[in-house]
């Protein structure tokens, strides 16, 4: 399917519109009705449970963000409900419960967290939710495979594929190096077939985003935009950004 209009026609709030200052933390309930309030899209990430649920959250790890330790995926979406973000009054929110705060009051671009193994049981639970959601929703990965499952999971849902241009650093040591240049050189496309890109906002004067936008005709999503230099980056190299920091 093609890139909805609305998946370029206001900035994107990275994580929600998130303060940590403030006691908004991101991925929040918090943060995602500062983002409404504040008339922007939302980005945010989805990890699996224990049982199998979709909760909003970033991190394998609860560390950084709840005084609890250990990885995500070895609690219930319960369990975790009942853990409190630091510096915060909110908890960690199902999937599902967070599209009911959201209610279709703005765009929702969802990044669904992979670790590049072939396990696509989060892709399926975040098919079924969305799929009894009436709101706009974009769905998005880092990993190739999982973008190309929902074209089966979730055909009435755009999707998009996350990428870089330096797969080098510690998040991806796990991969090959014939992986990450294939990564990097979108090697993947034509089994991928996203409707967008969305691309690492300091990467954006190389090769992929260029064709994507000009050769292919698929929109570019820059991440994450956080200083007035980015700023200039994305709006002559992309077709939107997801923004952190500062209020556009």
């Amino acid at each position: 399917m093609a890139a909805p209009a609305w998946l370029t026609a206001r900035p994107i709030a990275h994580r929600g519109l998130h303060d940590r200052k403030a006691g908004v933390i991101e991925n929040s309930i918090g943060a995602a009705r500062a983002a409404i309030a504040g008339g922007f899209a939302i980005e945010c990430d989805v990890q699996l449970t224990r049982d199998l649920d979709a909760v909003v959250f970033h991190d394998w790890t609860l560390d950084r963000l709840t005084a609890a330790t250990g990885r995500v995926v070895e609690r219930t979406a319960a369990e975790l409900a009942g853990l409190t973000l630091r510096d915060s009054a909110d908890a960690i929110p199902t999937l599902a419960a967070f599209l009911g705060e959201l209610a279709g009051r703005t765009p929702l671009v969802l990044e669904i967290k992979s670790a590049f193994n072939g396990d696509l049981r989060l892709a399926r639970r975040v098919a079924e939710v969305v799929g009894a959601y009436n709101g706009p929703v974009a769905l998005k990965s880092f990993d190739p495979d999982v973008v190309a499952a929902l074209r089966d999971l979730a055909p009435d849902r755009p999707r998009g594929v996350v990428g870089e241009h330096d797969y080098e650093h510690g998040e991806w040591e796990a991969l090959t190096p014939a992986r990450k240049h294939a990564l990097r050189n979108l090697l993947h496309w034509p089994d991928s077939r996203p409707d967008f890109l969305s691309w690492q906002v300091k990467d954006l004067e190389t090769a992929p985003p260029f064709l994507a936008r000009h050769a292919i005709g698929v929109p570019v999503m820059s991440w994450t935009v956080r200083t007035p230099a980015q700023r200039e980056l994305a709006a002559a190299h992309a077709d939107q950004m997801v923004f952190e920091g500062f209020t556009p």
